[in-house]
């Protein structure tokens, strides 16, 4: 078994098929959207694959050392804003192929007028995971 991240993004990846903001998605929209995660979650968690997940604010603050003694830096310059990460996943699977599955069932989660987001994931194996990727 070999553990995997799967990293939503909120901007940067290529569009997904049907783009559309989740704050102009209704609030049934946003439940079924949610309902879709939890319940892959618990299917993933039946099978021993589920590790965690969790879902993060668009909100945050870039922090780096100015130096022993100094106070943290907390503002400028920033990163591009369209590698904000919505939200992860991290799973434990027998194979790469495996994770790429799972990765293809988050991005078939509900999204406006219920239709499949079909949004990118991004796959990163753990570091030191005995994980074979093959492109």
């Amino acid at each position: 078994m070999a553990k995997y991240l799967l990293l939503k993004h909120y901007r940067g990846a290529p569009a997904s098929v049907h783009d559309v903001p989740m704050d102009q998605w209704t609030p049934d929209e946003v439940w079924a959207h949610v309902r879709y995660m939890q319940d892959l979650g618990a299917r993933l968690e039946r099978t021993g694959e589920f590790v965690e997940s969790q879902e993060l604010s668009p909100k945050g603050t870039f922090v780096r050392s100015d130096g022993e003694g100094r106070p943290p830096v907390t503002d400028g310059p920033f990163a591009e804003t369209k590698d904000l990460i919505a939200g992860w996943m991290v799973i434990d699977v027998d194979t790469y192929q495996r994770a790429l599955e799972v990765a293809a069932e988050l991005s078939a989660a509900p999204g406006a007028g219920g239709k499949p987001v079909q949004e990118w994931l991004e796959v990163r194996p753990f570091l030191g995971a005995a994980a074979t990727v093959t492109e």
